[in-house]
């Protein structure tokens, strides 16, 4: 008898050690470090399946609250990340992203879209040191730049090509996908 409540015990503890994880304001930091565990390197989309995204009047915020079109980026290879600070795959993520943007910043467009609260993300950025630019949406997206999660990330390439969608944590400072960028801009 003793044993079966011991197993009862055992069970409820790690349900409610579960719980308390996956439920709670205290698991968020665990499941930022499980999303960085199970990130890998994006896959590239087939150039036969890649979609061609037509240029809308799409107007963003930067944070200094400067308006910016979308359009005014035709022909550059855009890497688009769509997060919140909230959001653990979000910020699992980030070092890699933010390591990528320090090595290609300045011959890739990058852009984080950030679905949350102005305050919250500029003390993020500080806490955090990044420097990154981030948006906010004024109006909405492309069709195909549109997703019901995040994170999303997309690279467009310099023809408008939709060449990386993905949804969820990855490790965006792989030596794939650096020499996929690097592929990206000797065509451009």
């Amino acid at each position: 008898m003793k044993k079966g409540r011991a197993k009862k015990l055992v069970n409820l503890t790690l349900f409610v050690a579960i719980a308390l994880i996956m439920l709670t304001p205290l698991g968020f930091y665990p499941r930022v470090f499980v999303s960085r565990l199970l990130s890998f390197s994006p896959t590239i989309i087939d150039e036969d399946e890649q979609l061609k995204l037509a240029m809308n009047n799409w107007e963003l915020e930067r944070t200094n609250d400067e308006v910016f079109n979308f359009n005014s980026l035709n022909n550059k290879v855009v890497l688009i990340n769509f997060w919140a600070t909230w959001c653990p795959p979000c910020v699992a993520e980030m070092p890699s992203l933010n390591t990528l943007y320090q090595s290609y910043g300045d011959r890739v467009e990058f852009m984080f879209v950030a679905h949350d609260d102005k305050k919250k993300v500029l003390n993020y950025l500080t806490d955090e040191e990044y420097d990154f630019p981030v948006y906010f949406e004024r109006s909405t997206p492309p069709k195909l730049l549109e997703s019901k999660s995040i994170p999303t990330t997309y690279i467009i390439d310099a023809d408008g090509n939709i060449v990386v969608k993905k949804i969820g944590a990855a490790k965006w400072d792989s030596k794939k996908m650096r020499h996929f960028l690097d592929q990206l801009l000797e065509k451009k």
